[in-house]
Order: structure tokens, then sequence, then C-alpha cells
């Protein structure tokens, strides 16, 4: 199951630098990860700073 951004998102950019398979990217109102591309590493939500990240 991918990755989810949560409204607690900052838009600091860290998880989108970090991500292997350029899954994320700038949403609306916050980054956005890709369910077709992400493959469930883990990497978004270890270095993200509020917590945002989870599996959904």
């Amino acid at each position: 199951m991918a990755y989810v951004i949560g409204d607690d998102c900052v838009s600091c950019g860290t998880c989108e630098a970090e991500c292997p398979n350029e899954a994320i990217s700038q949403g609306a109102e916050h980054y956005e990860i890709n369910p077709d591309s992400c493959v469930d590493c883990g990497t978004c939500a270890d270095v993200c700073p509020t917590g945002a990240i989870s599996q959904g």
C-alpha cells in the first residue's frame, strides 16, 4: 500500500528530494505521493520532520 501525505505537511520538500522514484510532487495544498510510482520504501516517512507521511 502506497504512502500518503497528510494535512500536517508544511511543504518543506524534504520528502521529495529523498524519494528514489520521484513519486512525490507539490500538490494544491501540500506535497502528494503518486501511488502508481510509490514502492513503499518508507524513505519519505523517515525524513518527514512533521510526521505527516504514513502508509495509506
